[in-house]
């Protein structure tokens, strides 16, 4: 294992003048988690002695422009250069459009490398494209397994994971999970978690609780009493997708807010199953306070403060063990596990009695803090852009 220390038409192909072309490098977002991962690393590339021309590839996978913009501007995240406006269809049809509509910019910039975040459609799209093309492609955040080939991003990984020539790991056990599947080397490098990267330089500018609930039109006030609140995320179609999952859901969520106030900004796609299958009735005069879809700052500032965090996000695992907050998943398994064997986050499935034997456990007592992973410390931009640098001009 090898560690570190420290929108265009599919038809439209303009060549780039040859001096522009100097070390190009195509760093590829597609939906919320992988902006998340990109603005520290394009941030770190911009202060290498010598930085190469970073051009920041959106392929619209999520498009919403009130959430996209200002999801930009609190990751301090420049406008992308190229936007691929892909929009939402199948997994076949997503995919299929992204490469597409990805295959003309390498004719445009000829890049040294294309790099990608992440375990989404775009991300798989638009490595596939590059390997066809000979183009290296280098994946962040490579060598994470749920081992459930029903999860899409699963498929994701795996395939991109096979198909890149530089591989980023967040944690050791990474490694393992590439080596059974017969990929090692020095081409397979242990950086940290850029996640974490945007975590630590959101903290001095989060939105306080107050502020983020005053604005949807809450009182906070019964939410910072008592046991304080959890915070609650879902948007996984394995959880909102099913009527009787979703229904099971909520009324577990419902028995839970019996005993701490929710906190529960609303995912599109959560909200509108929930309308589709007349169960928004269930949550009215509860102790659950609906939000909109919040901002990344805001959503910082509502973790920070919650007693726990109820969610099927695996980013929200990564933010919480960070901060050293409990994190129930509402999952069968989680491709994160050094969430669960170091951090504080339990794998709660849709088991009642589990999770209100976890909040016994929580609501007890005082949180035990717990030591952040090795390399989640807010500096793997540095270390990837570091040894990316080093990658490109050896060859």
């Amino acid at each position: 294992m090898r560690s570190l220390d420290g929108g265009l038409p599919a038809t439209s192909v303009t060549a780039v003048p040859a001096q522009d072309r100097r070390r190009a490098i195509l760093c590829v977002v597609g939906a919320r988690p992988n902006y998340m991962k990109m603005a520290p690393l394009l941030r770190a590339l911009a202060m290498l002695p010598q930085p190469p021309r970073a051009i920041l590839v959106h392929t619209g996978q999520h498009y919403d422009p009130a959430l996209k913009d200002q999801l930009f501007d609190d990751l301090r995240l420049p406008p992308p250069d190229e936007n691929l406006d892909v929009r939402s269809g199948s997994h076949a049809v997503q995919t299929a459009e992204v490469m597409k509509r990805f295959e003309p910019l390498l004719d445009r910039y000829d890049p040294a490398c294309i790099v990608v975040v992440g375990d989404v459609n775009s991300t798989l799209a638009c490595s596939l494209v590059a390997a066809k093309r000979c183009v290296p492609v280098v994946h962040v955040e490579a060598g994470l397994r749920s081992y459930d080939r029903t999860m899409p991003e699963e498929i994701n990984r795996v395939l991109t994971d096979q198909i890149s020539d530089l591989l980023f790991t967040t944690d050791p056990q990474a490694h393992v999970n590439l080596a059974l599947e017969g990929i090692s080397g020095d081409h397979v490098v242990f950086a940290g978690n850029l996640m974490i990267d945007s975590l630590h330089d959101a903290l001095p500018r989060a939105v306080t609780p107050q502020v983020s609930l005053a604005a949807c039109g809450v009182d906070a006030a019964p939410f910072l009493e008592g046991h304080g609140f959890a915070l609650v995320t879902l948007h996984r179609p394995s959880n909102v997708d099913d009527r009787a999952v979703l229904t099971e859901l909520v009324e577990l969520l419902r028995s839970v807010s019996e005993r701490v106030a929710l906190v529960w900004p609303m995912h599109p796609r959560a909200h509108a199953q929930l309308e589709r299958f007349d169960l928004l009735v269930r949550l009215r005069r509860t102790r659950i306070a609906l939000l909109p879809p919040q901002g990344y700052l805001e959503m910082v500032g509502l973790m920070c403060a919650a007693r726990l965090a109820i969610t099927d996000s695996g980013g929200v695992q990564e933010e919480t063990t960070a901060l050293g907050i409990p994190c129930l998943t509402l999952r069968d398994n989680t491709e994160r596990p050094i969430t669960v064997t170091q951090g504080s986050n339990r794998l709660m499935k849709r088991d009642v009695i589990a999770m209100h034997e976890a909040l016994d456990d929580i609501l007890s007592g005082p949180v035990r803090p717990r030591p952040a992973p090795e390399g989640w410390d807010g500096r793997a931009g540095e270390r990837i852009a570091g040894h990316l640098s080093g990658w490109l001009s050896s060859r």
